[in-house]
């Protein structure tokens, strides 16, 4: 190396200096990695979305309305499963409410297990404080039942309040109901017969999938792991594994993988947010940002007369000065005074180095000496004269 050659040292020195400098680089260059079950997932292993509609009853007086028809309409089709006749009769109870139940089916869930609910009101009651779900059917995204959700609903806050006030603590027309739903039917998964599989990244990159590919060959024996795309590793199962895929799955998913990303800075206006990458750099580039501040203000006068001043008429003249009108006798009169004042900060050029790491980047921005909102102004300023060096998203 040519680095080493002006040192004073023989060949055997110098080989062990060369190996730990080149252990020293490899470290710094994987410093970041992640357990591959935080940044990747199974192909095929997923949640499924539920979702139902259900009555809630037993509510103090904040349920719906009667301007609300299909509530009224769910009650009495209700009430008519239960050999009561009341499709042709208003009813007019505000102690029930409309909702919509949703959930999540985890995989490989069984028969009997609970899953959580979220209950969601979709009329106009007040609050589900105090209430209880009816038997709901949960459905799938093809239309089948897959789980039946029914019990007492958790608000976690509560809403009070008459004809001209109200007062509230969170929110009171979503609930929860822990372990709310029985599971009816379960999703196949044939795993153990399973011969091959995906790893499927969260975020698609092809430096981190190499490095997945590269590591899952190199830690686990008896298979092989080839790269598909940016964010998919097909793995092929030797004889090894057969009927044993569970723990090769387990053995995968705590393999430690040095994650690479794509340099991003996020810019929120609404909240004044500024979000900046690791690997965000910026180029030599001078900038000079100052705020300029207008403020008129109007100001009213007011001219009193003498006192025991005579009150008079004001007369029109007529010519050369038509439509002026002179005021005679003691009047009050209301004049306006307009100000204004321009004030704009004399802010100097300045020039931000280039940036090596993501510290030098914020000690230059720094420097500057602007708030987040007006940096965000800078930093989408930089990205359009191109020194800028990573996506600008912007939420």
């Amino acid at each position: 190396m040519a680095f080493l050659d002006g040192l004073t040292m023989n060949d055997s020195c110098k080989s062990k200096v060369l190996a730990v400098f080149l252990l020293f680089f490899y470290f710094c260059s994987y410093s970041h990695a992640a357990r591959l079950k935080d940044i990747a997932g199974i192909g095929g292993v997923r949640d499924n979305q539920l979702i139902g509609y259900g009555l809630v009853v037993g509510l103090d007086g904040s349920g719906d309305s009667i301007k609300n028809g299909f509530t009224d309409q769910t009650l009495a089709n209700l009430l008519t499963r239960q050999g009561l006749s009341m499709r042709d009769n208003m009813l007019k109870s505000d102690n029930i409410a409309s909702v919509m139940v949703t959930a999540v089916l985890p995989p490989f869930s069984k028969t009997g297990s609970q899953i959580d609910v979220t209950v969601s009101s979709i009329g106009d009651a007040d609050s589900l404080l105090g209430g209880t779900l009816l038997m709901t059917p949960l459905r799938g995204a093809d239309g089948k039942i897959y789980a039946v959700a029914q019990g007492a609903v958790t608000v976690g806050g509560f809403s009070a309040g008459g004809a001209s006030g109200r007062i509230s603590k969170n929110h009171a027309t979503v609930g929860t109901i822990m372990n709310g739903a029985f599971v009816e039917r379960e999703l196949f998964h044939n795993f153990q017969v399973k011969k091959d599989f995906t790893v499927n990244l969260n975020r698609p990159d092809f430096t981190t999938c190499t490095r997945m590919a590269n590591m899952l060959n190199e830690k686990i024996n008896d298979i092989r792991a080839k790269i598909v795309d940016s964010g998919t590793v097909a793995v092929e199962i030797e004889n090894s594994f057969e009927g044993n895929i569970t723990a090769l799955v387990s053995a995968i998913e705590h393999l430690e993988i040095p994650v690479d990303s794509v340099a991003t800075v996020v810019l929120n206006e609404k909240t004044g947010t500024v979000v900046i990458g690791e690997k965000v750099r910026i180029s030599t580039v001078a900038i000079a940002h100052g705020n300029l501040s207008i403020q008129i203000k109007d100001q009213q006068q007011v001219s009193q007369p003498m006192p025991f001043a005579p009150a008079g008429r004001g007369r029109v003249i007529h010519g050369a000065n038509a439509g002026t009108t002179i005021a005679q006798g003691g009047n009050t009169v209301v004049t306006t005074d307009t100000s204004v004042n321009i004030m704009e900060e004399k802010k100097k050029l300045m020039v931000v180095p280039e940036g090596i790491t993501i510290q030098d980047v914020v000690r230059a921005l720094n420097a500057i000496g602007v708030s987040p909102r007006d940096l965000i102004i800078i930093l989408q300023a930089i990205k359009a004269a191109g020194a800028l060096q990573a996506e600008l998203v912007i939420m």
